[in-house]
């Protein structure tokens, strides 16, 4: 019934397309009516048919996940197809959609358009119909394939999970015991035996005479690398530290220090060859053989990131700094122990694999070996937590370092105890994935951190800074987070994820989203990112060009050259932005709404960001004030040391900084006192006591304004007698300066040539004097008598008293209390 049912909604919805678009062309061909070509030749009834098989497969769910993993390559196959289809017509849909909005919206109800018109018009729908017909369909089979995908995927993760909590044979058990010592006991005997029979046999002896001095020579250098290449090595690398400083020195140890891991694996594999050659092996021994790289490698590997990680007598470079020797020997130990657990599993796998031990042999077998790992990454977690506890208590600010370590170490103490608690009640799934992934995941950790180290090195070397700029520098920690991003992928599969779960996810972010009509897809991203960064640093480099090298020649001021230098930046950012989008494919008047709804938010939200961008371009195209000015705006005076696009920078008298936004700058009132130019008025005023000669007065205080050189010729100094004050005449010198910068100077030049000048004239200046009247001076006396004496019972200390009271009380309020006066 569902063949027939997708058989009529092709039959109904492709095949009318397939006759209009192809009316001078013969119909496709129908053999026995299990293929039909569409015009994008896909075989949408193989199509079906697959599918259908897939949904009845999913429906039961008895297929193994082999059979499951197969169907899904199929349906990624045909996905692949679809995609490609429905990217196919898109310049030609874009056109035709142009062509029909060229002619006009529809005429509405009881309107006509000339008949021409609606005769190209429905020409030009019908060639969109048959445009988008192949990707309608290719976009209906698209989505039924992720639909497919991510049920398949669902499954699969489904049957995982279940496998984890799956309760299995326990190693404790006795009898388990007795069927992993005949399995491992059968695999040493036979192995055994086949050396043995293998050994001494004519075709043995043959194939070892023929390649004899090759197989000792692999022999010799196997055993010297495996046995001395890391002390050679780590030997060459002292002899570099010494020879060396600076950074080079840490990056040339680096690159030679991986020989640490490279000349034992060689001479592994030499020994190996060796043993290969000399032809004593059958196929149980070539499986054991090829697992014991893998050992190796883990094995050293690990060894190399405890000496980067811990630090080695011959490294004074590493992450962690441990108090003691005795503790980084520990740690490296440790590191070294978790390598080798790692290795010897995966050497077990493939025995067991090949073998075909039970489930009861496997888990016994495998039991010490978690167990062990487990109590190393106990251990480890103790050393991180102590480490990380006493960094905590010595150190005031607490870094990256100090705030995770003890996290760290408390969370392996914990998978430590679990995995091998797991393992002994016979959850040995679930303990392998909490103690083996663990186990990688720091392996993969301990190398980002390495990786660091090594990169900030690098940056230092090839930037000649030293270590501490370098160790502050923003570059390095931005490789450093690219690397941790593409290890986001390996952590993944580390922790059960399928090469499958990564391939679909980067196909769904590889198919992007929809933004208005463009679909946006990391390649649109990528592409907008790449000639936006090249039309930004094009905008830079002109900039430098014009401010460094062409405006500082022409008669510009300095105000005009920021103007114009800026002014080109925002124009360059913005046409790097469009170059940008237009490059990426995205179709501008599909960001309309978007732009649209942007621009209601910013009107509502964003008006003073706005506000002072606005007033930004107006400062530097109108140029009220430049830097370098010197004005005064809203209470804050000072020189404008940088106008920006939102805010203007004002330094202050004090060397202070203040940011007033530009705003501020159109709307309010600005004094600039050396707009257009530097000349200012300074005013000095002066006191003299009454009596004194004016005329004098103002003729030497002119002469003393004339005589410095600051003061302008024309117009000349004047001085003017304001008026009689409260303590002195008071006059003022007014002068015209040739810069108002050196106001202040001025006017301490001149405030100490008046008093020298008065002083040699004989000429007061007066200063505030104030007279204190007391009333009733002889009642105080008395008081004050009466107090030293002893007191008698009269009438003329009663009315003293009265009359001391009566003050107290504030009867006698026309008398100034102090003697004090103002300046």
């Amino acid at each position: 019934m569902r063949h027939f049912l997708y058989a009529i909604f092709f039959l109904s919805f492709i095949a009318p397309a397939i006759a209009v678009a192809q009316t001078d062309s013969p119909a496709p061909s129908v053999e026995t009516g299990t293929e039909l070509a569409a015009p994008n030749g896909v075989d949408y009834i193989a199509w079906q048919g697959l599918a259908d098989r897939i949904e009845a497969a999913l429906e039961v769910g008895r297929a193994s996940d082999t059979v499951f993993l197969s169907l899904r390559e199929q349906l990624v196959e045909w996905r692949a197809e679809f995609s490609l289809i429905r990217d196919a017509n898109n310049i030609e849909i874009n056109t035709l959609t142009t062509q029909i909005a060229t002619l006009g919206p529809l005429p509405a109800d009881g309107e006509t358009e000339p008949a021409i018109l609606t005769q190209r018009r429905d020409e030009l729908n019908v060639l969109l119909s048959q445009a988008q017909l192949p990707v309608q369909a290719a976009e209906e089979a698209l989505s039924r394939a992720n639909v497919l995908i991510g049920e398949i995927d669902a499954l699969t993760r489904a049957r995982q999970g279940d496998a984890l909590v799956l309760h299995g044979p326990s190693p404790v058990l006795p009898a388990n015991w007795a069927i992993a010592a005949r399995a491992i006991s059968t695999t040493i005997n036979l192995s055994i035996s086949s050396i043995g029979a293998n050994w001494g046999s004519d075709i043995q002896w043959a194939e070892l005479s023929r390649d004899l001095p090759l197989t000792i020579v692999l022999t010799i250098i196997g055993l010297a690398l495996l046995l001395r290449g890391r002390a050679w090595v780590m030997r060459f690398r002292a002899g570099i530290s010494q020879r060396m400083v600076g950074p080079g020195r840490r990056v040339l140890g680096f690159v030679v220090s991986l020989g640490q891991v490279a000349a034992p694996l060689i001479g592994i594999f030499s020994l190996l060859e060796a043993v290969r050659r000399a032809g004593i092996l059958d196929l149980r021994g070539q499986v054991i053989v090829d697992s014991l790289p893998a050992l190796g490698m883990a094995f050293f590997a690990a060894l190399w990131l405890g000496g980067r990680v811990f630090g080695a007598p011959t490294i004074k470079h590493f992450v962690i700094d441990l108090e003691s020797a005795a503790k980084r020997t520990q740690g490296r130990l440790l590191m070294a122990l978790l390598g080798l657990v790692y290795g010897l599993d995966y050497v077990l796998k493939n025995i067991a694999a090949y073998e075909g031990y039970s489930p009861e042999a496997l888990v016994v077998l495998g039991f010490p070996l978690i167990i062990a790992a487990g109590l190393f990454l106990f251990r480890l977690g103790m050393l991180l937590k102590q480490l990380g506890q006493k960094t905590e208590t010595s150190t005031k600010g607490q870094g990256f370092h100090a705030r995770m370590l003890p996290l760290l170490g408390q969370i392996l103490m914990v998978l430590g105890v679990v995995g091998g608690a797991a393992a002994a009640i016979g959850y040995s799934q679930l303990a392998e994935l909490l103690v083996y992934p663990t186990i990688l995941t720091l392996g993969v950790l301990a190398m980002l951190e390495i990786l660091h180290l090594f990169i900030t090195d690098m940056y230092g070397l090839l930037a000649r800074r030293e270590a501490s700029q370098a160790n502050e520098a923003l570059l390095p920690v931005l490789v450093s987070f690219v690397f941790a991003l593409l290890a986001l992928p390996v952590l993944a599969l580390i922790w059960g994820a399928r090469v499958t779960d990564l391939t679909e996810l980067w196909a769904t972010l590889g198919q992007g989203f929809v933004l208005g009509e463009a679909r946006v897809t990391p390649k649109t991203l990528l592409t907008l990112v790449v000639v936006f960064s090249i039309g930004f640093a094009l905008t830079r480099l002109i900039q430098g060009t014009l401010k460094n090298s062409i405006l500082p020649k022409t008669s510009l001021d300095k105000g005009g050259q920021n103007a114009i230098t800026s002014g080109l930046g925002y124009l360059g950012v913005f046409a790097a932005a469009i170059v940008a989008i237009t490059s990426a494919g995205v179709d501008l008047s599909s960001l309309a709404i978007v732009a649209g709804a942007l621009s209601v938010g910013i009107g509502f939200g964003l008006q003073n960001v706005v506000s002072n961008f606005v007033s930004g371009i107006i400062l530097l195209i109108e140029r009220p004030i430049s830097e370098g000015d010197w004005i005064e705006v809203g209470g804050q005076m000072g020189y404008v040391r940088d106008i920006s696009v939102r805010s203007t920078r004002i330094e202050t008298f004090d060397r202070t900084d203040v940011i007033l936004p530009n705003s501020d700058l159109i709307s309010g009132v600005v004094t600039n006192y050396t707009r257009g130019n530097s000349i200012g008025r300074v005013i000095v005023p002066v006191g003299v006591a009454y009596g004194t000669d004016t005329k004098r007065v103002e003729a030497i205080l002119r002469e003393l304004a004339e005589a410095h050189p600051m003061v302008t010729i024309t117009p000349p100094p004047s001085v003017v007698f304001q008026g009689f004050g409260a303590d002195a005449l008071d006059f003022e010198i007014r002068a015209i300066l040739r810069d108002v910068n050196f106001v202040l100077s001025v006017k301490s030049d001149l405030n100490h040539e008046i008093a020298r000048r008065f002083g040699e004239e004989g000429i007061e200046i007066p200063f505030a004097q104030r007279d204190v009247w007391l009333r009733n001076p002889e009642v105080l006396t008395g008081g004050s008598a009466a107090a030293n004496s002893v007191p008698t019972p009269n009438v003329d200390a009663t009315k003293a008293r009265a009359a001391l009271d009566a003050d107290d009380l504030g009867q006698n309020t026309d008398g100034e209390g102090s003697g004090e006066g103002d300046e």
